[in-house]
């Protein structure tokens, strides 16, 4: 079955609102819901970071649909205490979280004093966390000694089923590298020969068979002015070249480096339309790539009228 996800972006929303926005979407034809995990939003403008796993629990309860979360172990989280989370919340809602795991942003990532560590370090930090979080899900006593520490730990609140732990990957060389230990795998949605290599790099070294999710950011709004200014405001500092990442760690960074970013920039970056006929012609080709959920998330603030547009318009044709 294909899922058709509403992403719940905690750095936009607060944690009621998004209570609420879930509901919505529930009711508006949405299959499951995608959840975002910070410890900082992007930009002041955005103005929220909600935690996400106790956001789950509500979340969870008032709905019925299957969730999916993307975290970062190893620096903000102990992999232990990730692995309770999803015990906790698996053993409530029986085989209705997904969990995609990833390396990390500093932005998040640098509040515990800790050096931000280089890139194959933290693959290689994201790979030892992954496989003590599974160890404890088997309900393992856990001795770990490596680039994360672990000592004599043990789940005893388990779940009856564990999740698969996915990878999350924007790189053909990251997916390539999950493709052999990752239960599935999360991407973004790009430029379609980009994303292509990236689903075939994870399918082509060990990841044939296992799901694959994709992601895609935008801004609908009933009015093409609206969702260009959305855009704009919600999303310039996300426009940001990939290679400056590493050097920015705080809201007040990434607000400075997108000073320059122009509203040109971003629409450039991501779809923007007031057309729901434009939204189904975008998405509909994604189907043919074989994948098991699109979670849309709509970078615009007014999420009531893009709840209740798609649910009448596009997930129906998508079905």
């Amino acid at each position: 079955m294909l899922h058709i996800s509403y992403h719940a972006s905690h750095e936009q929303f607060s944690p009621s609102d998004l209570l609420k926005y879930v509901k919505l979407a529930e009711q508006a034809g949405f299959t499951a819901c995608h959840s975002s995990d910070h410890f900082h939003p992007w930009s002041k403008r955005q103005g929220q970071s909600g935690f996400a796993f106790s956001w789950l629990g509500a979340a969870m309860e008032g709905t019925r649909f299957p969730f999916s979360i993307v975290t970062a172990p190893g620096q903000r989280y102990h992999p232990a205490i990730v692995a309770q989370a999803i015990a906790t919340l698996t053993e409530m809602y029986p085989e209705r979280l997904e969990v995609a795991l990833g390396s990390g942003e500093a932005l998040n990532e640098h509040i515990t004093g800790t050096p931000w560590p280089h890139k194959q370090a933290r693959n290689q930090r994201l790979l030892e966390c992954a496989d003590v979080i599974r160890r404890l899900l088997k309900g393992e006593t856990v001795n770990h000694f490596g680039l994360v520490k672990v000592h004599e730990a043990k789940l005893y609140t388990l779940p009856e089923k564990a999740p698969g732990l996915m990878c999350a990957a924007l790189s053909a060389e990251t997916a390539q590298w999950a493709g052999n230990w990752a239960d599935g795998l999360l991407t973004i949605y790009q430029e379609e020969k980009e994303m292509y290599k990236v689903i075939e790099a994870f399918r082509n070294h060990g990841g044939t068979g296992k799901p694959v999710h994709i992601q895609m950011a935008f801004s609908y709004a009933r009015d093409e002015k609206v969702a260009r200014e959305h855009a704009y405001h919600q999303w310039r500092s996300n426009s940001i070249s990939k290679d400056k990442l590493d050097d920015l760690y705080t809201v007040e960074h990434f607000d400075a480096a997108s000073e320059d970013v122009t509203e040109e920039d971003v629409i450039l970056k991501i779809p923007v339309a007031s057309s729901t006929q434009f939204f189904i012609d975008l998405i509909s080709p994604i189907k043919t790539l074989g994948v098991d959920n699109i979670i849309l998330h709509n970078v615009n603030t007014l999420q009531d009228d893009f709840i209740n547009d798609f649910g009448q318009a596009v997930l129906p044709s998508l079905r």
